[in-house]
């Protein structure tokens, strides 16, 4: 088994099968979820749940390795800093995999739609392609091909939401200040309400993708209108359940009593990845919803 010797010595983890695991479970699943979009659901549901399942156990099997590795005080602080440099570049990644979202309903907005429309010079394609068609946002496609549909209004459930999603990047701040004064109780109080304001955000969304599909008309097959909202929503929404599973682990490791103030890397790196959620929200309302 791999170990530490001496203050300055790096920790070398033991050779572990997690690794494999994961591989074989990432295989399965998105095989699994391929096939099913592609119609095939007797083979594509045959491999989509055992990955499930496999991924499920890789990720409480590998993180419960580590996390009794921390416990047992391996890591020390080249460790700590390396987690650190980790976590910071993990969200780096997912800044530009949203700005990539972002990009493409940029692209679409600003050039395709006008150039659809005749703008710009050389450009006639309104006259070629798609007479009558009128370069306006939010669009369905040249000729309605999307359907017709209507927008959610911002100021209803997404502005509620926004409310939701900066009051919990408040609860969660607090919750790092009672870890750090050393307050317990005050710390798992304030764990709690950010959790469910996460869920109570997932509640509300869920609500309006309903409403949505049965009352708006508005789907993925909305034209680009309909596949940017739900693209960069839907991520969204999915990696606020990621970020609400994490604080719910992080929740029953701090009742258990594994943070002190001065070692809590797994607790900040949730939080950092909250307010991440909470920041890509703000541009998801103002760039989706208001705009």
């Amino acid at each position: 088994m791999g170990q530490a010797q001496g203050s300055g010595a790096y920790y070398v983890p033991h050779g572990s099968y997690w690794p494999i695991l994961g591989s074989v479970a990432l295989f399965l699943f998105l095989g699994g979820a391929a096939s099913l979009l592609n119609g095939d659901s007797a083979l594509g549901w045959a491999k989509f749940l055992p990955g499930f399942a496999l991924l499920l156990v890789m990720l409480f099997g590998w993180f419960g390795t580590v996390i009794k590795e921390s416990l047992q005080g391996l890591y020390n602080h080249q460790v700590d800093v390396s987690f650190r440099m980790g976590m910071v570049w993990f969200i780096f990644s997912e800044v530009m995999f949203f700005a990539a979202f972002f990009g493409a309903l940029y692209y679409a907005r600003v050039f395709s739609v006008p150039w659809l429309g005749g703008e710009g010079d050389g450009f006639a394609t309104n006259q070629l392609l798609h007479q009558g068609y009128e370069a306006a946002w939010p669009t369905n496609g040249p000729g309605f091909l999307g359907g017709a549909f209507e927008t959610i209004p911002a100021w209803g459930i997404p502005l509620l939401n926004t409310m939701i999603l900066l009051t919990s990047g408040l609860t969660i701040t607090m919750a790092h200040w009672a870890l750090k004064v050393g307050h317990r109780r005050a710390l798992n109080g304030w764990m709690a309400a950010t959790i469910v304001l996460g869920l109570v955000f997932l509640y509300f969304q869920m609500y309006e993708y309903a409403h949505a599909y049965q009352d708006l008309d508005l789907t993925l097959g909305s034209g680009i209108y309909g596949s940017t909202f739900f693209m960069l929503t839907g991520f969204h929404g999915l990696h606020v359940t990621l970020g609400t599973i994490m604080l719910i682990v992080i929740l029953f490791r701090c009742m258990a009593g594994h943070f002190t103030k001065d070692n809590h890397f797994g607790f900040e790196a949730v939080a950092w990845y909250w307010h991440f959620v909470d920041v890509v929200w703000l541009g998801l309302f103002v760039f989706v919803y208001v705009l």
